[in-house]
C-alpha cells in the first residue's frame, strides 16, 4: 500500500465505503462503473490511464469476508468481480503474468471448470487465465507425459464434470479418464476440476461485494 494511502487513512479513518463503482472484468481490465452502468447493469468504461491502473493495482486488497477492493485514499472501493480476483496472462515464453503486472514465479495448484478456462493459485492467490491465452497455454498440459491433446481435454472435462454431480463418483469410481498436469518453469501440477459457478464459494472470495455482506 502506498504511503500516501495509510497517511490519508489516518487523517480520515471514517470515510465510507463505496460500493459497485468498480469492476474487474474475466480478461484483466479495471472497469469504472458510473451511475448509468450500474443502472443498466452494463460493464462499464475500461480505465486506459497508465498511472491510475498503477495506483489501482498497488493498493488493490481484501478484507476479512473475501471482499477485494481498491484502497482510495482514505476510501475503500470494493470491486465487482466478473471472474477471480485476479486475472493471468500468458507471455510469449510462456510464463504468467497477473493483471497487477506480478509475475507469476510459481503455480501451486491449478484447475478447470467446465468451459475449459484455467484457474490458478500463485502465492495464494486465485486468477483465472485470460480466455484469449487458453490456446497458448494448452502447449503447458500435458498427458501421461505428453502434450495433452484436445481429444484428451475434452475426455478429461466430460468426466470430471459428471463425477462433480456424482458424489459416488468422488469417493473413487474407477475410469479410463486421462490425468492432466500443468507443467510449469519445470514444475509439474496435477490439474483438478472446478464448477465456474464454485469459483468464488470453492476459494472463498465475494464477486459481489455488498456492505456488511460476504454474499
Amino acid at each position: 500500500m502506498d504511503d500516501i494511502v495509510k497517511a490519508a487513512m489516518a487523517k480520515w479513518p471514517n470515510v465510507p465505503h463505496c460500493y459497485g463503482w468498480l469492476a474487474l472484468d474475466a480478461r484483466g481490465h479495471w472497469r469504472m462503473r458510473d451511475e448509468t452502468a450500474q443502472h443498466q447493469n452494463s460493464a462499464g468504461d475500461k480505465i486506459v490511464h497508465a498511472a491510475l491502473l498503477a495506483f489501482i493495482n498497488r493498493n488493490y486488497l481484501h478484507d476479512a469476508e473475501g471482499r477485494w477492493y481498491f484502497q482510495n485514499g482514505p476510501q475503500r472501493v470494493y470491486v465487482n468481480l466478473d471472474a477471480t480476483p485476479f486475472i493471468a496472462r500468458t507471455e510469449t515464453d510462456l510464463s504468467m503474468v497477473l493483471h497487477t503486472g506480478d509475475v507469476v514465479e510459481s503455480i501451486e495448484a491449478a484447475w478447470l471448470t467446465e468451459d475449459g478456462q484455467l484457474v490458478l493459485q500463485s502465492a495464494g492467490r486465485i486468477a483465472m487465465l485470460d480466455d484469449r491465452d487458453m490456446t497458448q497455454a494448452m502447449a503447458l498440459l500435458e498427458c501421461d507425459g505428453q502434450r495433452a491433446s484436445d481429444e484428451a481435454l475434452l475426455l478429461w472435462l466430460a468426466y470430471r464434470e459428471r463425477r462433480d454431480r456424482d458424489e459416488r463418483g468422488a469417493r473413487g469410481e474407477q475410469t479410463d479418464a486421462p490425468q492432466l498436469s500443468l507443467r510449469y518453469r519445470d514444475a509439474m501440477v496435477e490439474l483438478g476440476y472446478v464448477a465456474r459457478s464454485q469459483l468464488a464459494q470453492r476459494f472463498g472470495f465475494v464477486s459481489l461485494p455488498l456492505p456488511n455482506s460476504a454474499s
